[in-house]
């Protein structure tokens, strides 16, 4: 218990140290700069921008760079740095693995391996209708692809994921594949594109229990 207690504070205190240094990098840059790279709204006279991320329109107050909406740490980490690192690139349209990022070899293709596996334990059980429904819940827009089910999610303006997958039958179990625009390395580094991968795969499983926890009570009622 202790040792967890002490794990706890030692993030903790690992994000505000890296939320301070992004902030202050941002701090001084031109807000109609970043809101043209970035892709985002720029209200000016409120003093704040504003985009849609996983189906949550977020605003930030600017100047202070403190969110007027509830993330997770690492959510509000990786929307900082984006803001920062954000170049104007347009999405190219073209989907790639996190392997096949800009020094993506070990990192990349290791989350590309665990993304795999628990899109798999995810997907376990359930049927095109219920995916469709905990997705739509994450802002996804259904589209055509390969796969049995597609689904782009915005983690950013520009910073869209696209999720493949295949339903279970009677040879292979469900998978899944998570892949990213091949424009993403002018967002977010490859430990920021893995982060954010590990934030998706959290949110959907968030999602998911959200969604049963309504069923669960309509149950009952």
């Amino acid at each position: 218990m202790a040792e967890a207690k002490v794990k706890s504070n030692l993030e903790n205190r690992a994000f505000q140290e890296m939320k301070k240094a992004a902030v202050e990098r941002l701090q001084g840059k031109s807000m109609e700069q970043i809101a043209e790279r970035a892709d985002v709204l720029l209200e000016k006279e409120q003093g704040y921008l504003e985009l849609e991320s996983l189906g949550q329109t977020i605003q930030i107050t600017c100047r202070s760079w403190e969110l007027q909406e509830k993330l997770e740490e690492w959510h509000t980490l990786l929307l900082l740095h984006y803001l920062e690192m954000a170049d104007g690139t347009l999405l190219s349209g073209e989907w790639v693995t996190f392997g096949n990022l800009k020094d993506g070899l070990i990192r990349g293709t290791g989350f590309d391996h665990t993304a795999d596996r628990e899109l798999g334990k995810f997907l376990k059980g359930k049927d095109i209708e219920e995916l469709k429904k905990i997705l739509g819940a994450l802002g996804a827009r259904i589209v055509d692809g390969r796969a049995d089910l597609s689904a782009e999610l915005l983690l950013f303006p520009r910073y869209p994921f696209l999720l493949n997958i295949w339903m279970e039958d009677e040879e292979f179990p469900a998978a899944g594949k998570l892949l990213v625009d091949k424009s993403a390395d002018h967002y977010l580094t490859i430990e920021d594109a893995v982060a954010a991968g590990e934030v998706l795969l959290r949110r959907l499983r968030e999602a998911e229990q959200e969604r049963n926890s309504v069923l669960s009570h309509s149950h009952f009622a």
